[in-house]
Parts: C-alpha cells; structure tokens; sequence
C-alpha cells in the first residue's frame, strides 16, 4: 500500500486530477509507514484503511474541482466562529447538537462531511439524497460497532466534528482512534504543521455556507485544544468555549472508544496504548490550551463545566449567548428544549468500562491532571 497507488485511485474514481497544496503527503507518507510498521492490521484493517485513504484524496480532489470552477467561493468569509474544545467526552458533543437547533448558526452535519461535493444548497438541504445515504453508512457502523451508539449517539443530520477535513490533510487524530500508530501520534503531535490544515478546512467551510447559509459557524473537535495556537493563526476572530469534566472519567473513556472503534481493524488490539495515547494528548492538549490562554487570550474563553450542564443547560447557554453577544431567542430555546427531551442521556444504554482494562487508574489520573483541575475548578469526586 503506497502513497502513489492510492493517489491514482482516486484520481481514477473521480476522473479529476488536481489536489491543491502538497500539505495532505507529508501526514499521507508518515500515517502508512506507521501503520505498516506498527498497525498490525489484519485483512479488514488493510482494505479499512486503503479504503479511507482514497476517500480522503476523493473528496479532496472534488473540493478542489469546485475551487477550480468557481474561483468566487474563496470570497466567502468565515467570520468569528465559535470554536467548542476541551478534552473529549466532556458533554461538548450534546453542547454542539444544543447550539445545533439555533436556526441562525451553521455546523457541519455528519452528511455534508461525509460528501461536502457538491456542496449543500438551502433549497435542498434537507432533502439532499446523501442525506439517507448517510444514515444507511450509520446503520452499518451501528451494526459493526453497537456500542458506538451509546458512546457517540448521532444520525446524519447531527451536527459532528471537522476531523475528516482535517484527514483531507492527513493530519488528524481520526487515524489514532482506528489504528495503533505511535510514530504517526508522536509527528502529529508534536512536529506536524497544522496551519495548512485548519487554512483548509477554512476553505471547506467557504465551500460549504457558499450557497447554504447561515454563516454563524458552531465548530467542535477536542482536538483544538492542541493546536490552539495554529487555530488561531487560521481564525484570528474565533471565540472558544472550553468544556470542563473529571479528567479520571474522560481519559479511560475515551480509551474505551478507541476500542470499539480499532478492535475490528486487528486480531491483536492493544488496549494499554489506548490508555496511553489517550493519557498523553489529553496532558499535552491541556498544557497548550492553558498557555494559550495565559499569554493573553483569557477573554476570548467562556468555561463550560459537564455537571451544570448536565442539570440544567439553559442557564449555561444564556450566559454563552452573552458572551458571543447574540440574542438567545426563544426559537431557538425552544428547539433545544425539544432535543433535549428527545435525547436523554444514555438513551441507548450506558456506557460502561474497566480502568484498568487500559491500564488506567483514576486516582492516578487525578494526581497526574491536578495542574487542570485546580486551574479551572473541576469538581472532582
């Protein structure tokens, strides 16, 4: 499996030519030498993985047909976007769907991130075909990975995270949840440039609100909080809200994730290297996110806590609505209200796990995140 090879597969499934910077090769290269060398992939995890490379370069070869045609989609301005980050499985995802049924803001929905091309129009946004077609690929994934519907509940017109456009760069931690890449993870974190990756999922964004508003950007994906810095050099207006939960519940599952998600890619899953890497960016996320913060960016951060949103998330939302300086309409709290009540939590039953299952011990994990906790007040147990 070579970089070359799946390049021309995707040029010869889509008939196009063209993929824009040479940004995505570096993280293309890197991601299949780590997985040759350390995957251990079985036959399914082999096609999984040749199958979304080609993906990724499909729908980055359509996104730049569409530029190539219609050069006055780069007018389109992405004007302060409010950014949701924080450590994962912190409630940001049942924040994102809250601030989803606000008529007047914009996210990217699981089906036009699926296939951004052609990009979405507002007479047929909620009839578009790829619309079903997403559910189908859902029911699927239901169907190899039940528990995923307890972990990450969602259907295709649910808002989701921008960590596909970003693996349309190759840089993205999409491939960590499915594969056992450490020399990948150690690039990625640490050395990758990640400017040219949010410059394009900017230009994915152009491309989605250019004949599809609103323009009202709601974005979510934990993994901001590790490149803030470049996320600010690409969106110098963004407003971020900060999601805040017990770092001992969070690391585990998130581990338990990249479980049900890796466990069909390998006859061999290693379950302490979830535990690890999931431990590991978790700490390096945080540490960058509260030095950005520190060097003069505290203003820009409103702090959302999972036990008050859990309670009551109305009180939390008027005050973010305050922060961005937007009316907080009664359209809007209606709606949320209406998917709250038709989304408990745990509605597909609870997600449960074992620690130690990863390696993990909770009173560790508070020790080793008290430099968090304390900083932002997390209540602990």
């Amino acid at each position: 499996m070579q970089a070359a090879q799946l390049i021309e597969q995707a040029r010869s499934s889509t008939g196009l030519q063209h993929l824009g910077e040479d940004s995505f090769r570096e993280g293309l290269e890197r991601l299949l030498a780590s997985a040759r060398a350390e995957a251990r992939l079985n036959a399914a995890g082999e096609a999984m993985l040749a199958g979304q490379a080609v993906m990724l370069l499909s729908r980055r070869l359509e996104v730049e047909d569409w530029y190539r045609r219609h050069p006055e989609i780069d007018e389109q301005a992405i004007v302060a976007p409010l950014m949701v980050l924080g450590l994962p499985r912190t409630g940001s995802t049942a924040l994102h769907c809250l601030l989803a049924e606000d008529p007047a803001a914009r996210v990217i929905r699981n089906w036009e991130c699926l296939k951004p091309c052609p990009p979405p129009e507002a007479a047929s946004e909620h009839s578009d075909p790829r619309i079903a077609e997403a559910e189908a690929m859902m029911k699927l994934r239901d169907e190899r990975t039940p528990r995923m519907r307890q972990m990450l509940p969602s259907t295709a017109t649910s808002p989701t995270e921008d960590q596909l456009f970003m693996a349309q760069d190759f840089k993205s931690q999409i491939f960590q949840a499915s594969f056992r890449i450490p020399s990948y993870v150690e690039w990625f974190e640490n050395e990758a440039d990640l400017v040219p990756t949010f410059a394009y999922v900017k230009r994915v964004l152009k491309l989605l609100q250019w004949r599809c508003p609103p323009t009202r950007w709601r974005l979510k994906t934990p993994t901001y909080a590790m490149f803030v810095t470049a996320l600010d050099t690409v969106f110098p207006d963004a407003r971020y809200c900060m999601t805040h939960r017990d770092v001992a519940s969070v690391v585990p599952s998130a581990a338990d994730l990249y479980y049900e998600m890796g466990r069909i890619t390998t006859d061999v899953p290693d379950r302490r290297w979830m535990g690890a890497v999931n431990l590991r960016s978790a700490e390096r996320g945080m540490r960058r996110m509260i030095a950005f913060r520190e060097a003069g960016h505290e203003q820009r951060f409103f702090d959302i806590h999972f036990a008050e949103m859990q309670r009551d998330p109305f009180p939390v939302l008027e005050r973010l609505y305050g922060f961005l300086g937007e009316e907080f309409t009664p359209q809007a709290r209606a709606r949320m209200q209406a998917w709250r009540n038709a989304t408990p939590r745990d509605k597909h039953g609870a997600h449960d796990y074992d620690p130690a299952d990863f390696g993990l011990d909770r009173a560790a994990i508070r020790e080793s995140f008290r430099f968090y906790s304390e900083r932002f007040g997390v209540t602990l147990p």
